[in-house]
Order: structure tokens, then C-alpha cells, then sequence
């Protein structure tokens, strides 16, 4: 067999080809420095989530905590590397509901099963997703918008930040209970959703808060609804979908953590433990809040049942709607 290159060593993390250790007594967690993979580019949630916990955890725990950016087909390429690192604490990763719902909901060939091949920690953090249009639209309100559409007829556009985002499945979830047309034109990121919605080139778009927030207070963009289940303290006086007529329609983008699939249960708690403590400190969650998330740390019994329900969920819109990953 072939000696392995310098270059495709340097390929994975060395953090994850630590060999393969005896199960871990879970005082003695971390016994090594810890990994935290996320699986998209700097500055979006999943990121914004991981440093703000690895940072506090690093306060607290004897090993530094690392973050490191992973990115590639839409959460995958991390995903297939943490499931195959050893499960003892020092492997972790950071994912959205793209990379741990919608992926197994849209995609039958995926590289990875969330749940067989992963050991829930925690439900990190939610952020309902906004309705919002460009202030040039004669839409003022929910009622409004729907017979404006209706009255498109299917010539109305919406933007996203991609095949298979969590902005797609709510639209197509909001076409499905309100009986409208409306063709996706899906984008890069958020960012460029908002910016071409700005424009004007699209129509209207479902967008996580922390992405909007800005401009709708700067009045570039007009909120409808939002999906939270109450009122949002960063967008008063906008309602929420119950109050805009829409029932059983509470929908949020969510971060999570996940470690290798065979986790000592001991040890997943401890983990787990570290997580809750980091994300709810004084120093961290006003921040997260600030910025539009809601910090819900859970237990792992919580999360799983939360995660799985949110797949069912959103396999039965995909089925619905037809969504396909191509």
C-alpha cells in the first residue's frame, strides 16, 4: 500500500486521527484539545453558535476548544468526517437544520444518517424565519399578499439561500396551506436572497431574523409575519403567524450539537453539560439574543425527540410539494 502524502494527511483534521481510545471515564473529559466542526463558512449561524460556546467552554475546561470551518455540499463533507471520529468528547459539530432535517428529508442518497450515525447533545438555538417583502409592494399584510399572489397566478417569485434551506421548505409550506403559486429562485446564501429582494428582482422571501433584521429596521424591507409561536422582541408589532391567519404554521431555523454515533452515555451528558453551561452564561446568551436567536439548550433525550419530529415533519413537506434536490 502506498504511503500517504504529507498533503492528504493535512486533508483531515489531526485532531480527529487521534487513535481509537478505551472508553472514557466522564471526569476526565477532555483529556485532549476539542474539536468543534461546522459545516459552512465563517460569519453564518452555525458558526456564530460554535464560537460562542467553544470560546465560554474554553474558560471552563482544562483543553482548548477549536473551532474549525468545514464546508461543502450543504453540511455533508463535515458530517461524513465527525461520523467516522471516535466518540469519546473530543469530536463535535455544529449544524443546522439543513444538515440534520431537511438533508434526510430531501436527499434519499445521503452520506449520512443524523440519526444512526450521530449521538445527540444538545438543541443549541432557534430563530423563527420572517416574511418579508421589498417596501415598494403594495402588500401590506398577510391578506393582502395572498390575493395579490392569487392574482399572480404563478408570476410571482420568491428567493432563498438554496435548494433544500430551511427558507424554501417554509415557502413551499406557506404555497401548500394558502393555495398560492409562486416560483423559487434560489441563491448562495441569505444575503444575496435579501439583497436581490431589495432589489426588487424577486418578490417576496422567508428569511431567518438575524439575516433581515437589519433591514427592515432600516426600511428596506417590509416584515409580514414572522413564524415564531409569539411576538419576536427584535420585530414588535409584527405578527406572528397565528395572528396573520396562518394556523399550525410555527416554523424556526435551529442549531444544534452532535458527536459520533456510540457516545458512553456518562460521557454524552457530561458533554452535553458543558454545552448547556456555555451557552446559557451570562457573558454568552445575551449576545446569541441580541441577535435574534433564542438560546433553548436542551437535555439529549429532548433533542432527539425534537429532532426526529422535525424530519417526519419535513419529509411530509417535501412529499407534498414534490421538492426535489436537483
Amino acid at each position: 500500500m502506498p504511503r500517504p502524502t504529507r498533503r492528504a494527511l493535512l486533508a483531515v483534521p489531526a485532531l480527529l486521527l487521534a487513535p481509537p481510545a478505551r472508553a472514557q471515564a466522564p471526569d476526565s473529559w477532555p483529556t485532549r484539545p476539542v474539536s468543534v466542526l461546522v459545516p459552512f463558512v465563517a460569519g453564518g449561524p452555525s458558526d456564530i453558535v460554535a464560537r460562542a460556546a467553544a470560546n465560554r467552554m474554553a474558560q471552563a475546561l482544562p483543553q482548548p476548544v477549536v473551532v474549525e470551518n468545514r464546508p461543502g455540499a450543504n453540511g455533508e463533507v463535515a458530517a461524513r468526517v465527525v461520523m467516522r471520529a471516535v466518540p469519546d468528547g473530543h469530536s463535535l459539530m455544529v449544524g443546522s437544520i439543513g444538515v440534520w432535517a431537511i438533508n434526510a428529508a430531501l436527499r434519499p442518497n445521503l452520506g449520512y444518517d443524523p440519526l444512526r450515525d450521530f449521538t445527540p447533545l444538545v438543541l443549541a438555538v432557534t430563530t423563527p424565519n420572517v416574511l418579508v417583502v421589498n417596501e415598494k409592494h403594495p402588500a401590506r399584510d398577510m391578506p393582502s399578499l395572498i390575493a395579490w399572489l392569487k392574482e399572480r397566478n404563478g408570476r410571482a417569485s420568491y428567493s432563498t439561500s438554496g435548494v433544500g434551506s430551511s427558507d424554501q421548505m417554509t415557502t413551499e409550506l406557506f404555497k401548500l396551506r394558502t393555495g398560492t403559486e409562486i416560483t423559487h429562485v434560489p441563491y448562495t446564501g441569505g444575503a444575496a436572497a435579501a439583497t436581490d429582494l431589495i432589489a426588487g428582482n424577486v418578490d417576496i422571501s422567508f428569511q431567518n431574523l438575524g439575516t433581515v433584521a437589519g433591514h427592515i429596521a432600516g426600511g428596506r424591507l417590509r416584515a409580514l409575519m414572522v413564524t415564531s409561536d409569539k411576538p419576536h422582541p427584535v420585530l414588535p408589532g409584527v405578527p406572528t403567524s397565528k395572528q396573520a391567519g396562518l394556523e399550525d404554521f410555527v416554523v424556526t431555523s435551529w442549531q444544534s450539537f452532535m458527536a459520533p454515533a456510540g457516545m458512553p452515555l456518562p460521557l454524552r451528558d457530561r458533554v452535553a453539560g458543558a454545552l448547556r453551561d456555555a451557552l446559557l452564561h451570562p457573558e454568552v446568551r445575551p449576545r446569541l439574543e441580541a441577535i435574534g436567536f433564542d438560546v433553548v439548550p436542551t437535555t439529549p433525550e429532548d433533542y432527539d425527540r425534537f429532532h426526529r419530529a422535525e424530519i417526519d415533519r419535513w419529509r411530509e413537506v417535501v412529499r407534498r410539494a414534490n421538492i426535489t434536490a436537483g
